[in-house]
Order: C-alpha cells, then structure tokens, then sequence
C-alpha cells in the first residue's frame, strides 16, 4: 500500500508507536528513527541528519 506522507498519521512497529500528522518532515524523520530497530537507529540519525545539512 502507498499512501502520501501528509495521510499518514501513525505508524506503529515492534519497537513503539510514531504519530506522524502534522509534523515538519524532521520531526518525522525523528519519530521514525526512535521506532526503528535499535541496530539501525545511530546510522539512520546519521544519514538524517547530513539530509538537513544538506538542505532537505
């Protein structure tokens, strides 16, 4: 299923629940991050975060 960011307002995994409605595309980015695999969460902050300094 495909849905645009501005529909989604939730999304929930093993690790937590992100409530995503009405946030700036950081936030959410930061919201998904904090649910994401644990493995996973320093690499995907990473890479968040040279996409803002980059200007996205």
């Amino acid at each position: 299923m495909t849905a645009a960011r501005t529909e989604v307002d939730l999304i929930v995994t093993e690790f937590g629940a992100a409530e995503l409605k009405g946030q700036s595309l950081a936030e959410r980015a930061k919201r998904l991050i904090s649910i994401a695999h644990p493995d996973f969460r320093e690499e995907l902050d990473k890479a968040a975060f040279e996409i803002r300094n980059r200007g996205f």
